[in-house]
């Protein structure tokens, strides 16, 4: 029996090394299942971030872990962030795994497995074409991630990144536009970058930061219809990549944009680089160069040493900035982090509370930016069909992480099929609308 069963946690990232993982095991000639009853072999893709997010991958270990008792499974791998970063002690709390694959070591997973379980029998080819075709996720077809760079220089006090994946690594240019050129050939419509910092890339093999030309170069030669931009750090977004944002259609008018805070105090704390001046600089800029940006942002309420008066700043500079979409994370402890280690660390109480107000806040901001799409006609590219209701997004939203637009369409679609739709009505935060002849 040679059945795989892969789950993947986390971020983006870790969903493109759970595809290049399926895709390895694919063309080693493992059968890759939806049912982890039915595996040989499960896989847990963990991550290992923050401590909530390590306390769900440990969840997902114990749960599947059951599946040596009641299902097929002869093997228990578990891979990614958490692995990396708490290999010796989660050998000791699930002696059921049988192996641990860390996050430089994905391309072992065939073999990994093959030690477990045996080998399966044929293969499917080792050509990039089929390489491509292994990895895609038949759920989403239309949408494929790209991982550009691995690692992180920024160093932020809070953070574990660099720790556990090591230092920026870009790949290099022609690499990466390949792989669109063959993802779009396998079906993808939308490609979305991702990165610890999308903002950085090429610093480390080009001597200056190159993200405005591999963006070029993709919308020239890959043929894809969107590309969406992800985790872009302000502090290193250039005046280069703005002009190509503004200036190229392929690209979404959208950038997710991490800032954390917007208090000079906190964020020298944090180790980011820039304060509340140049941030408002920046948006202005955005806005100004590429009318109509969606801005998506991420908070972290409760840093150490985040006073009132400091968490007041920042709910007027979100009032004043008005962010299209933004989350709020409260600050996490984190061993061996700099940020650990500080005085005054925020109660939890104090975060929860915070986070609540600021998503109050946001929430009333993002019902009213909803309001005003009302009457237009926007491109959606289609992600589900039922019937002649279709759910979508608009180049403003990411999957899975953003609003969507459900609409009403008498034709027959496929997933990526970009459409243009009336808006008709919102729910606050989502959009309904009438697909046009």
């Amino acid at each position: 029996m040679a059945e795989v069963y892969l789950i993947s946690l986390g971020c983006d990232k870790n969903r493109v090394d759970g595809e290049v993982m399926v895709g390895a095991l694919r063309i080693a000639g493992y059968d890759i299942v939806n049912d982890p009853e039915n595996a040989a072999a499960i896989i847990i893709n963990t991550c290992g971030f923050i401590s909530d997010a390590v306390q769900e991958s440990l969840d997902m270990v114990f749960e599947l872990a059951e599946y040596k008792n009641i299902g097929k499974c002869r093997a228990l791998v578990i891979v990614g962030c958490m692995a990396e970063r708490y290999k010796n002690e989660i050998k000791e709390k699930i002696p059921e795994a049988d192996a641990f694959v860390g996050v430089g070591e994905y391309e072992k997973i065939a073999e990994v497995i093959e030690n477990l379980i045996g080998a399966p029998v044929g293969n499917s080819g080792n050509t990039a074409h089929s390489r491509i075709l292994a990895r895609r996720d038949s759920e989403i077809p239309h949408i494929a991630y790209v991982k550009i760079a691995e690692g992180c220089d920024n160093r932020c006090s809070y953070c574990t990144i660099p720790q556990i994946r090591g230092t920026y690594k870009s790949r290099p240019m022609e690499e990466i536009v390949e792989e669109c050129k063959l993802l779009v050939e396998a079906g993808a419509a939308e490609l979305v970058l991702v990165a610890q910092d999308t903002a950085y890339y090429g610093t480390d093999i080009y001597g200056a930061k190159k993200l405005h030309e591999l963006l070029q170069k993709i919308a020239e030669k890959s043929g894809v219809s969107w590309i969406r931009l992800m985790y872009a750090y302000p502090e290193h977004i250039t005046a280069s990549l703005i002009d190509v944002m503004a200036e190229t259609p392929q690209i979404c008018k959208y950038i997710d944009m991490p800032i954390q805070h917007s208090e000079d105090a906190i964020l020298s704390r944090m180790g980011r680089k820039g304060g509340k001046r140049e941030l408002e600089q920046l948006i202005r800029v955005l806005r100004d160069r590429i009318p109509g940006i969606s801005i998506r942002t991420t908070l972290i309420v409760g840093f150490p040493g985040e006073t009132e008066e400091d968490f007041r700043g920042l709910c007027d500079f979100v009032k004043e900035m008005e962010f299209d979409r933004m989350g709020v994370f409260p600050y996490s402890q984190e061993e061996g982090t700099p940020a650990a280690e500080m005085l005054n660390q925020t109660d939890e109480e104090t975060k929860q509370e915070r986070l609540n107000k600021l998503m109050a806040l946001q929430q009333k901001i993002h019902f009213k930016k909803q309001r005003e799409y009302i009457g237009r006609i926007l491109p959606v590219i289609l992600d589900t069909q039922s019937e002649e209701i279709c759910t979508g997004r608009t180049q403003y939203d990411a999957y899975e992480s953003d609003s969507v637009v459900e609409f009403i369409c008498q034709n027959q679609l496929s997933p990526g099929d970009i459409v243009p739709v009336k808006i008709t009505a919102t729910d606050g935060y989502d959009l309904r609308g009438q697909a046009q002849e």
